[in-house]
């Protein structure tokens, strides 16, 4: 192992999450959970990575017990008894190994389609209504509605502790409720709950906290954020690191430990005049450890894939990504595709066999290795 990519293999400590590397698993939504229920083949999928060097595991999006909460197939719930007995087992699983693992918690919001499992009659929930050609096909939500929801979060998060889980993510980017809360384009409320930046965060505040609440004071929460959304990948909730800082400060206080910033290619400045990350930025700016993820180990970023169904990426150099974590820009790396087609992608890389690690396409979708 070279000398760069010792950092990659350090372990990471903060309070009693102990990882024995920086690895981390960044969460994929796999719809391979028929009724929602994690079954033996995600139970293999999870524990290969955490036998091959991957410290945490990121589960994909697990939904919340909320009726709104899901807008896909088959993906995994963290509800009922039957989900969190299939994910005790993933858990003892990847702890056999040596791993650690955190689900991260999801509510859809507005994307959820009427017609959507498990009740085809709920339409999308969302900070704002939406009518089309007489139908309410977003829900805009109560008070009732958000406390419900908030509930349903720290219900999980109890769960999760409560089944082993060594900490929790709460998804917070990408277009789905939490950042619909966030985004000015989505979130046209006049109450406490809309207006500017800090209070469209309100909702998210409020959710961290009764988070913080439900688990005590010693378990990891992570909390993933993002500039760009699946509807806009050039829209920005900050335009500077100032107003970066005064958005995730609150977040911070509420209870965040880590801040997962998600972002298309992890090596893009995030704002002119530094060459820092969102995750750099955001590291510095709340003195928080972070999670850069990004495109890591891969020649091309996923967008390309959804558009060019014949493309494959093929393993790139980590040289610049090794020479940013051990100048200590950010914690801890997450990496997607490249593992989700090859489980053995850590320690190809930490035995120096990057040359017979797998190339990715969109064929590594259509099942669970």
């Amino acid at each position: 192992m070279t000398d760069p990519v010792k950092a990659l293999f350090q372990p990471f400590t903060l309070g009693n999450l102990e990882l024995p590397t920086r690895v981390v698993m960044a969460p994929m939504t796999r719809s391979f959970s028929p009724g929602g229920v994690p079954n033996s083949k995600v139970i293999e999928y999870y524990r290969r990575r955490a036998a091959a060097g991957v410290g945490l595991i990121v589960t994909e999006g697990t939904t919340v017990g909320h009726k709104a909460a899901n807008g896909y197939p088959n993906v995994p719930r963290f509800y009922g008894e039957d989900a969190l007995a299939g994910w005790k087992k993933v858990v003892e699983a990847v702890h056999a190994e040596g791993g650690k693992i955190v689900p991260q918690l999801w509510h859809v919001g507005n994307v959820r389609k009427l017609g959507t499992e498990p009740d085809a009659s709920v339409p999308g929930y969302g900070p704002s209504e939406k009518i089309k050609e007489g139908t309410v096909v977003v829900h805009g939500m109560t008070q009732d509605d958000i406390n419900e929801v908030i509930a349903a979060f720290a219900q999980a998060a109890k769960d999760a502790k409560a089944i082993g889980m060594d900490g929790v993510e709460i998804h917070g980017a990408h277009g789905y409720l939490v950042d619909q809360f966030f985004w000015e384009g989505t979130n046209k409320r006049t109450d406490e709950y809309g207006g500017d930046l800090a209070q469209r965060s309100r909702f998210a505040i409020e959710l961290i906290q009764a988070v913080r609440a439900a688990v005590g004071p010693d378990f990891p929460i992570i909390f993933r954020f993002s500039q760009w959304k699946q509807q806009d990948y050039s829209a920005r909730l900050t335009q500077t690191s100032e107003e970066l800082g005064a958005f995730l400060k609150p977040l911070s206080d509420a209870g965040v430990d880590i801040f997962h910033c998600s972002t298309r290619r992890f090596w893009e400045p995030e704002f002119e005049g530094s060459d820092l990350n969102l995750a750099g930025w955001t590291r510095q700016l709340t003195g928080k450890p972070t999670i850069t993820v990004g495109s890591v180990g891969l020649d091309g970023e996923f967008l390309q894939f959804m558009v060019n169904t014949d493309k494959v990426a093929q393993p790139a150099s980590l040289e610049n990504l090794l020479e940013r974590l051990n100048k200590q820009e950010f914690d801890l790396v997450a990496v997607g595709r490249a593992l989700l087609v090859d489980p053995d992608w850590a320690v190809k890389v930490r035995d120096g066999r990057e040359q017979d690690i797998l190339p990715f396409s969109r064929d590594a979708l259509m099942s669970l290795v």
